[in-house]
């Protein structure tokens, strides 16, 4: 019996020796599966939450091809949105996204991650080329950090113009959750920063990035987002903000993990996603 539930995974091991593939693709339970079956889950789903790493290329060569992929299906009703785009820059996001100028503008003007030309950009071009609406999600760094200095209450006399750019206040917060424990070293996964802030700061990003998702969301959509895997994994940080806000949506999660071989993988990363794209560790780097 034990050798038949780990044939597929020797299999795996095989052909990637074989075929030196850039990814493999496993589900939650461990068993490698095809994009398409991938693609069918994602189609039915109210919210999707894709998990990269920054500067993996596979991560966002993938994005792209599942962005274009969900929109042969689901067309207008399709949602894009990314934590690499603050809240404040909607606006400006939005007049680029209706043509009101060109890109060299759009890229002067707003905020954006060093590797918005490799990374980012593809999918505002094809927002932009399909006439989708892309939300910027995320709260503007300023006030993060005004968070990691003094706490939520550091943002409780801001403007009511400033506090339109994060989360609703009173901000939820479980500071048991594992994936704000392991930044205090309460975890084997974190090594700990000292700072309690450090986690609500943390925190206060994944509850604006729901709150955000929810905001341009409606049944029947689907919102496909672009974030960090930290922001997702294990089906916390975002996902129990999505799931606090609103109960009973189905979101589907989709995470990252390099590796040496496919039998090194361990169950810990299997389980943190609906979906695992496992790369070679020696893949290239964006930057």
């Amino acid at each position: 019996m034990k050798k038949l539930l780990f044939l597929p995974l020797i299999l795996s091991l095989v052909a990637f020796k074989n075929d030196r593939p850039a990814y493999i693709l496993f589900n939650s339970k461990g068993k490698d599966i095809k994009y398409e079956k991938m693609l069918r889950e994602l189609e039915e789903a109210d919210i999707v939450l894709f998990g990269e790493y920054h500067n993996d290329p596979i991560c966002h060569w993938l994005q792209h091809e599942l962005t274009k992929d969900l929109f042969a299906t689901k067309d207008s009703l399709l949602v894009l949105g990314a934590e690499m785009f603050e809240r404040d820059n909607q606006l400006l996001l939005d007049e680029y996204l209706n043509k009101r100028f060109n890109d060299k503008k759009f890229e002067a003007d707003a905020r954006l991650w060093n590797n918005y030309k490799t990374d980012y950009k593809p999918l505002v071009e094809f927002a932009r080329d399909n006439q989708l609406p892309f939300i910027a999600t995320n709260i503007p760094r300023r006030y993060a950090s005004m968070v990691y200095a003094g706490g939520f209450e550091a943002l409780e006399d801001l403007s009511e113009t400033a506090k339109t750019y994060f989360a609703a206040f009173p901000i939820p917060y479980d500071p048991e959750l594992n994936c704000y424990q392991s930044m205090m070293g309460g975890s084997p996964m974190g090594g700990g920063h000292g700072n309690d802030n450090l986690p609500k700061a943390q925190a206060i990003k994944d509850a604006t990035m729901a709150e955000s998702i929810l905001a341009n969301w409606t049944k029947g959509k689907l919102f496909l987002h672009y974030n960090g895997a930290y922001h997702s994994d294990n089906f916390e940080s975002i996902v129990w903000y999505l799931n606090h806000y609103q109960p009973e949506l189905t979101i589907k999660t989709i995470s990252v993990t390099y590796f040496q071989h496919p039998d090194s993988i361990s169950e810990e990363d299997f389980s943190k996603a609906d979906f695992l794209i496992a790369i070679p560790e020696n893949m290239t780097k964006t930057y």
